[in-house]
């Protein structure tokens, strides 16, 4: 009896822990999932998105050197883009990240330099989380990188960006929907991402800041019910 009694509390436990995620997941599936849009890739979507740079002002980004914020409070970065090189700090940790050949990066626990196999998880860490959280700061301005693709999209009546990564990055394959406002400088994309399972939610992009550099950089986004703050966000020369 002590047993079934045991079971039965455990089953609760768990049912008590999961159903309201399981409801809320359901709730966000059918309210927002949407299938990835089949966009023209045309002239005109490399002429959008030029024309989403030039309302950034991508030049003074291209010769911005240094960038500097925090990711959600929890990953720092100091970014000299000038020699791509960015060095990461999270937890007792930080890398030297060398982003044009990461197995030169270097490696430190609580500021002590290290070299073992511990080393390559730090390496593979920082790059990871470089890849994502700097995309949420500079993603308007990697449009033109190699390996990706524009089409445009009709939302609303109104042409649309779709960017679509083919290669590079952690997760190629990845595709967002920019939406322009009349000066078509971005007010928020829709993600179609391997790492979430519904496709189509959208992310402001609307809390832009005019850096030293003279560099836009958005400083939060709002994600569903959820903020995504980028700290202090530092573009230097």
């Amino acid at each position: 009896m002590k047993l079934k009694k045991i079971l039965k509390i455990i089953a609760g436990v768990i049912i008590f822990i999961t159903l309201p995620s399981l409801l809320f997941f359901g709730f966000v599936y059918f309210k927002y999932n949407e299938d990835l849009p089949i966009g023209n890739q045309t002239e005109k979507a490399d002429i959008l998105a030029h024309k989403m740079l030039i309302a950034l002002n991508a030049d003074a980004y291209k010769a911005t050197n240094t960038i500097e914020w925090t990711f959600r409070r929890k990953h720092h970065y100091k970014w000299d883009k000038k020699n791509n090189i960015c060095e990461v700090n999270w937890k007792e940790y930080k890398v030297d990240l060398n982003l044009n050949d990461p197995s030169k990066s270097l490696t430190y626990i609580h500021n002590f330099r290290i070299h073992n196999e511990k080393s390559v998880a730090l390496i593979k860490t920082a790059t990871d989380y470089f890849n994502n959280d700097s995309f949420w700061l500079v993603a308007p301005y990697k449009v033109f990188d190699k390996g990706t693709t524009r089409s445009i999209v009709k939302h609303n009546n109104k042409d649309a960006l779709l960017v679509t990564y083919t290669s590079g990055g952690t997760t190629p394959g990845d595709s967002y929907l920019w939406i322009l406002d009349e000066n078509y400088k971005p007010t928020k994309f829709k993600m179609w991402v391997k790492i979430l399972p519904i496709g189509g939610l959208e992310a402001s992009w609307s809390d832009w800041k005019t850096t030293q550099s003279g560099a836009q950089l958005p400083t939060h986004h709002k994600l569903l019910f959820f903020g995504l703050n980028m700290g202090d966000v530092i573009g230097s020369k």
